[in-house]
């Protein structure tokens, strides 16, 4: 009878831990700020016990400032207040710094406001005569 509890923990211990060992530390570019950060062989085990299918795109704390900036998004609304974001952007023309109203979209180009009315002269409107 113990031969078979042995048994039974070293397979169990085999099918857990032998697992880990085929991930590798794999070096990743965060989509926010541009550094790299390391996604651990036990956070790929992680990530795979989860079910989840992509790697992370963020480093910790860029991951960390959008949980929080999407909470307090959320407790604004909650709360009934109209909240007016600024995202500070580099313009994809003329690569000078610029504020925009909204949350920019991955891979989106996004313009300063010079730039944008250039390409779009009708945004504006032409003034009643």
């Amino acid at each position: 009878m113990s031969e078979f509890k042995s048994n039974g923990v070293n397979n169990f211990n085999k099918q857990t831990f032998s697992d880990e060992d085929e991930f590798e530390d794999v070096s990743i570019d965060c989509i926010d700020c541009g550094g790299t950060f390391i996604w651990s062989s036990g956070e790929q085990l992680f990530f795979r016990d989860k079910g989840l299918k992509n790697p992370p795109k963020r480093c910790k704390p860029c991951k960390k400032a959008k949980n929080e900036r999407l909470s307090a998004i959320a407790a604004a609304q909650a709360a009934g207040i109209k909240q007016k974001i600024e995202v500070a952007v580099n313009c994809a023309k003329c690569g000078i710094n610029t504020t925009v109203p909204f949350y920019p979209s991955q891979g989106r180009p996004v313009y300063c406001r010079s730039c944008f009315l250039a390409m779009n002269p009708d945004t504006l409107g032409k003034a009643p005569e």
